[in-house]
């Protein structure tokens, strides 16, 4: 049994994402995906609860061919913990697949192979810039997988990244 871990924000989760997860699928037997800073929400870097970041992966990916686990995974601001707080929050897993050059750090000081998969259209596809093009009233729908645009239907997420971006 081979399982890979992939950690994210996802605010919101993207095209890019399940990009990577279905390339990631093609490799391990299971996936392992934390949903980061899960305590963060209603601000406009974070709009998004835990739940509802859960509730996009995992709609997201009922299609994929691998069996996945979405953990909430809270910040605990200490880097050097951080690897333990995160394993000891997850199933074992043999690979992190991550891009990002403090979270590859800190893996491999853990001894835990890393592996950085390429990112898709990372330009267009970071949560930022879809967070914007909200605000902006710009298209973002295509952006995002169909379910994800269910789910910030579902909860008004466009009308709450909106107010949250308000001034006083």
């Amino acid at each position: 049994m081979r399982r890979g871990f992939y950690i994210g924000r996802f605010q919101p989760y993207h095209n890019g994402h399940q990009a990577v997860l279905e390339g990631i699928a093609d490799e391990v037997d299971e996936i392992i995906i934390g949903v980061g800073s899960a305590q963060l929400s209603h601000d406009t870097q974070n709009p998004f609860t835990a739940g509802e970041r859960v509730l996009m992966i995992t709609r997201a990916l009922e299609t994929i061919d691998c069996p996945f686990y979405v953990i909430p995974i809270e910040d605990i601001r200490r880097n050097a913990l951080w690897v333990s707080h995160v394993t000891s929050m997850s199933p074992p897993f043999e690979i992190c697949y991550t891009s990002n050059p403090l979270v590859i750090q800190l893996f491999r000081e853990a001894n835990i192979r890393v592996k950085s998969p390429p990112m898709y259209q990372r330009e267009s596809l970071s949560g930022t810039a879809i967070r914007q093009r909200i605000l902006d009233g710009e298209p973002w729908e295509d952006y995002v997988p169909a379910p994800v645009v269910d789910v910030i239907s579902e909860i008004e997420g466009v009308q709450r990244l909106r107010t949250i971006a308000e001034t006083d």
